[in-house]
């Protein structure tokens, strides 16, 4: 046997002496790469546990984790001024504030619909037993008021008629839909609140939590990631502050003419437009109920003609044209993708999506110019 075949000889045997311990001892070490593939594996798994766990308080989770976005360089500014800097007590009291101002209009609302159910009712029900007569204010219609009477006394005047045109619905029926509306209003209130204690702990930890993502956006996309982080950041100001100087502006816009059109209770109608603006379609819901209250109380059909026809200029305007080019403009976004960001998302995630739309698109924007475009130099 030449050297070189006992050589090998004499390695293949130490080989199996040192496998053989080896399997006595244990089993062998997983390499790097399988741990690396198991942590990952297991954090996915653990994530989706989580979300599953949480599903039912994320869209909460979601609002406080928006409002502390864009509210945190005001809570500094209150904090510092009012309370000595950020603490735990500056953090209180500024959600209470948050909390009033977003409960008040809420309240003022739920309110005034009270007051209007039990009449409701009792109308319904008369309107079944005996038909409802023409109102006055039809004869005040500034159009059609001829064919709508003729419309009204040949289906509602008439007992029967009435009774045949509204008989998909009944009394109970409409007892049932409060009592529902009572539960789900009773829901949203615990929601709201949760999402009041999420924003008091995100203020009062708001620093550690901001070090905390950019830390782990650093370590999982480097440099770039802080810069994604940012752009979601000023695209969720951006929007918020947009919103709310839209809806201000639009309320006092509308409200003006509710003052000069003689709508009766009309600051009440200006805070709830304003507060109704923020929510879509929910202005056209306060300025046409408030064309409805005026000319149902003796007002002027063309008063309230004008009030219905000058609230969908301001809200068309506003809400296609205003809305999106300031959100564009403080996210550093194309006025396109705002558009789509702000109306898609209402129609993928619904209300909140008017908020998470646009910063997706951010978030897409800032990835197609830095990770794709980036100069290799600068990785």
């Amino acid at each position: 046997m030449t050297d070189t075949a006992k050589a090998s000889a004499k390695r293949s045997k130490t080989e199996s002496r040192d496998v053989a311990a080896r399997a006595a001892n244990g089993p062998l070490p997983l390499g790097p790469g399988a741990r690396t593939n198991g942590r990952v594996a297991f954090a996915l798994v653990l994530v989706a546990l989580g979300l599953w766990t949480a599903s039912s308080f994320l869209p909460s989770l979601i609002w406080a984790t928006i409002l502390a976005v864009a509210l945190w360089p005001l809570y500094l500014k209150f904090a510092a001024r009012f309370m000595g800097g950020p603490s735990p007590a500056a953090a209180i009291v500024f959600t209470v504030l948050v909390a009033l101002i977003l409960v008040t209009p809420i309240s003022l609302g739920v309110y005034t619909i009270a007051q209007q159910s039990e009449l409701l009712l009792e109308w319904f029900k008369q309107a079944r037993e005996g038909g409802i007569d023409v109102p006055d204010w039809v004869a005040r219609l500034p159009i059609a008021a001829e064919s709508t009477q003729q419309w009204w006394r040949a289906n509602l005047s008439d007992p029967k008629a009435a009774t045949a045109w509204l008989k998909t619905l009944n009394a109970d029926n409409v007892s049932d839909l409060f009592t529902t509306l009572g539960g789900q209003l009773i829901h949203r209130l615990f929601l709201l609140f949760f999402s009041l204690l999420a924003l008091f702990a995100l203020l009062r930890n708001g620093r550690a939590v901001a070090s905390r993502v950019l830390e782990t956006c650093d370590r999982l996309f480097g440099e770039a990631g802080e810069g994604l982080v940012e752009k979601m950041v000023d695209a969720t100001r951006a929007t918020v502050n947009g919103t709310v100087l839209v809806a201000v502006g639009e309320g006092i816009a509308i409200g003006l003419v509710y003052f000069v059109a003689g709508v009766p209770n009309a600051l009440t109608f200006l805070v709830l437009t304003t507060a109704f603006a923020t929510i879509p379609f929910g202005a056209w819901l306060a300025f046409t109920a408030a064309a409805i209250v005026t000319i149902s109380t003796g007002g002027s059909g063309y008063a309230a003609a004008a009030v219905f026809v000058w609230g969908s200029i301001v809200m068309l305007a506003g809400d296609h044209f205003v809305w999106p080019t300031l959100v564009s403009g403080a996210a550093r976004l194309p006025f396109v993708m705002a558009f789509v960001g702000i109306f898609g998302g209402l129609a993928a995630f619904g209300l909140i999506g008017l908020f998470v739309g646009p910063v997706i698109m951010a978030a897409l924007l800032s990835m197609w110019r830095e990770w794709i475009f980036r100069p290799a130099s600068q990785e």
